[in-house]
């Protein structure tokens, strides 16, 4: 009896640590082909197609208003839409349970947060703020006083912060506080590192904002829409409804647009000026060789056929064509990643309480992407290399004092006085 006894606790022991094993173990989640059904097997794909237009016209009509309010609104525009994806970021691993033991604790994550946007705004601005401020000595002094110490500044907050953490530190909750840390700098990283190109890109003329925000919003309305009526063949299983079909469809109407766009959006002196301080007047500047025509003439058989001998085309229609290839090929899978990011965590877009649009944070991603090689394409095949008389005006007032102002602007001009006589 004391036999069968044991071996019945002895097999009722193994079966629980097969249990154990079998609920630690990860089950994958059932295939479905290209994650639901395509669009164009969809019975309320009209009614989807309705909504989604209706609200896509008033998405694109509050951002041409918010662009034609200029560089200031705009940045405000994408300062906001950070502080939205911090908060879903945020909120994404926290735990109730444990915030409430941890009073003060996720006041300590955006203590953290606009630490960071301190320091990185204080970099990006300071030198449209010096230009905006009045001549008055003391505010002068002040705003230069600012800019030189702003890093200092920050990273004092940051370790303040850093001490706050420390000492918030309680037994039994290590591993979630350190676990947080760790998400709340991933998060600091990735919003603020891309979102920072954007704003350099605005300030550096809304053209190098606009032209490849409009691109990555052209691709995703394309991709939709071929999809929708020609799309059979699934792209990729972390993309529901994505297809080969939309994606080809919309990277040819994405390039084609880009060409066409760079010559509209090149007209205009407003989208095209970088902005050099923080005012909201009309900008007016030397558009530079980038944004001249160039005249093409047409072989003789295109004459025949078309009324046109010769093709006027700008500069910057070529570089267009490169953003475009980027929108339509390199672009859509920061969408892709962020479509597996939701289904690892298994969490909704913020956007899907916006009818018809619940794919917001897929194509912000895909944004931040082109933001970033944008400003890095404009920096690294665009701008003139050299030092320039803006470069040198930039360092004269944020690296010296007014009386060290006042002391070179003295030796220049002697300096000048002299090379007059001898000549």
């Amino acid at each position: 009896m004391e036999k069968e006894n044991n071996i019945a606790l002895s097999s009722a022991g193994t079966s629980r640590v097969r249990q154990r094993k079998r609920s630690n173990e990860v089950i994958p989640e059932p295939s479905k082909p290209n994650g639901g059904t395509l669009l164009v097997d969809d019975r309320n794909k009209y009614k989807s197609m309705w909504i989604r237009t209706y609200s896509t016209v008033w998405m694109i009509g509050g951002f041409a208003l918010v662009v034609y309010m200029g560089h200031l609104y705009i940045t405000a525009m994408v300062v906001v839409i950070q502080i939205f994806m911090a908060k879903e970021l945020f909120n994404l691993l926290r735990k109730a349970h444990e915030d409430e033991h941890l009073p003060g604790f996720r006041l300590l994550n955006w203590h953290f947060f606009f630490t960071a946007m301190l320091f990185v705004y204080g970099r990006l601005l300071s030198q449209p703020l010096v230009n905006s401020v009045t001549p008055e000595k003391f505010l002068y002094q002040f705003v230069s006083s600012l800019i030189k110490y702003q890093m200092a500044i920050c990273y004092f907050l940051y370790i303040a912060g850093f001490m706050w953490f420390i000492l918030t530190l309680k037994k039994n909750m290590y591993k979630y506080q350190f676990r947080q840390y760790a998400w709340t700098h991933m998060i600091l990283i990735v919003v603020f590192t891309q979102s920072s190109f954007t704003v350099a890109n605005i300030f550096e003329g809304i053209f190098w904002f606009l032209l490849p925000a409009s691109l990555i919003v052209i691709n995703d309305i394309f991709a939709y829409v071929v999809g929708f009526f020609f799309g059979r063949t699934p792209l990729i299983k972390l993309s529901p409804k994505k297809t080969w079909e939309g994606f080809i469809g919309a990277s040819v109407t994405t390039m084609i647009s880009a060409f066409v766009l760079a010559n509209i959006l090149g007209q205009f002196q407003w989208l095209t000026c970088p902005r050099k301080d923080l005012s909201t007047g009309w900008l007016q500047c030397d558009p530079g060789p980038l944004f001249k025509r160039e005249y093409y003439t047409l072989p003789g058989w295109i004459s025949q056929w078309f009324p046109w001998k010769e093709i006027s085309i700008l500069t910057v229609q070529w570089h267009a064509l490169c953003l475009g290839l980027f929108a339509s090929i390199i672009a859509p899978f920061g969408g892709f990643f962020a479509s597996g990011f939701k289904r690892a965590f298994k969490i909704k877009d913020f956007g899907d309480s916006i009818p018809g649009h619940g794919g917001i944070t897929d194509r912000m991603d895909c944004q931040m992407v082109m933001a970033v090689f944008a400003y890095i394409y404009h920096q690294s095949f665009i701008v003139r290399e050299g030092i320039s008389v803006e470069k040198i005006l930039d360092q004269v007032l944020t690296k010296l004092t007014f009386e060290e102002q006042q002391t070179l602007l003295t030796k220049l001009g002697q300096i000048l006085q002299d090379r007059l006589g001898h000549s």
